[in-house]
């Protein structure tokens, strides 16, 4: 039987103006973003809608980002659209816990507020970094860099595994810069530093997950009304047990999208809806499955067009 997947994606995707028609036009998606904006100690309205610069750093860019794919999930769900599973790429998690209906939006909010700031605090700025491996394979990019971290002794590991060919490395700034030319000679096509403010998904944020799972205590987490695959081990969640662990061990540990959608993919998903920001899920699942379809819906106009 035919499934479908509402998928969320992660930070990076976020720009100026995210949701703003969905908030201008429907009153329900209008109160997703005023009761988030209520919930925090910052404008976050002013950070989504006005021009600035805030919006890419981490401790906004979280909360910002969760508030625009929860209003724009509501869009979809007054459309009568319905999800068989869900998941998320790294922030994307927490949208897909709220739509599972395991976790309320509010409590959402609040924890990728505190997972922002910790995430942004946790490495001094200038000391880690996040580069992209363009048409390597897993295997190649592991040993690599297990090469480098003993010859530098600064940690350096895979932290996303997007899609066949792209694999994003995290760790020292250092050690990321000296795996570059190995990379290369190893069949790279491209290894590109990415613009981001910490190594994350790697174990240099341990302290940041530690932090993270004394906020998630005071959470509360309900048994999943669908169920949802984590990022940690790819695995599908149908009870809450674990989701507080894992969502520790998430910031950093590498994140498994390319073997979620494999799994949704042998679980009889056919239609993914991309609910939020940007295209990037999409383009990850061309180089997964091309034959799969997938709905962006990132502005209004998605919405009508494809519905």
């Amino acid at each position: 039987m035919a499934k479908t997947a509402f998928i969320f994606p992660g930070q990076g995707a976020q720009y100026v103006g995210m949701a703003k028609d969905f908030y201008d036009g429907i009153d329900e998606c209008r109160a997703v973003i005023d009761e988030a904006d209520a919930l925090m100690d910052f404008d976050l309205k002013k950070i989504m809608f006005d021009e600035n610069d805030l919006i890419n750093k981490t401790e906004y860019t979280q909360a910002a980002m969760l508030a625009a794919e929860i209003c724009i999930l509501k869009a979809v769900e007054l459309k009568g659209i319905k999800a068989d599973i869900t998941a998320g790429l790294s922030l994307g998690e927490y949208a897909a816990l709220v739509a599972c209906g395991s976790l309320s939006f509010g409590d959402a909010m609040k924890l990728v507020r505190k997972r922002g700031i910790y995430m942004e605090n946790e490495v001094p700025a200038g000391q880690g970094t996040m580069a992209a491996v363009i048409g390597l394979d897993a295997p190649t990019v592991e040993r690599l860099c297990a090469e480098i971290e003993e010859k530098t002794g600064k940690p350096v590991s895979a932290a996303n595994y997007n899609c066949p060919g792209q694999i994003v490395i995290s760790g020292a700034k250092e050690a990321v810069g000296e795996a570059v030319a190995p990379l290369k000679e190893a069949g790279a096509k491209l290894v590109s530093m990415l613009n981001v403010s910490g190594p994350f998904h790697s174990p240099m944020l341990k302290g940041a997950g530690d932090k993270l799972a004394k906020e998630l205590e005071g959470a509360e987490f309900a048994k999943p009304a669908i169920p949802y695959i984590n990022n940690v081990a790819a695995e599908t969640v149908t009870d809450s047990e674990h989701i507080k662990e894992t969502l520790e061990r998430q910031v950093y540990s590498p994140v498994r999208w390319q073997q979620t959608m494999e799994k949704m993919l042998a679980d009889g998903v056919d239609t993914f809806y991309e609910i939020g920001p940007g295209k990037t899920l999409a383009g990850f699942m061309k180089r997964i499955d091309r034959s799969m379809k997938v709905i962006t819906v990132n502005t209004v106009e998605d919405l009508e067009a494809h519905l």
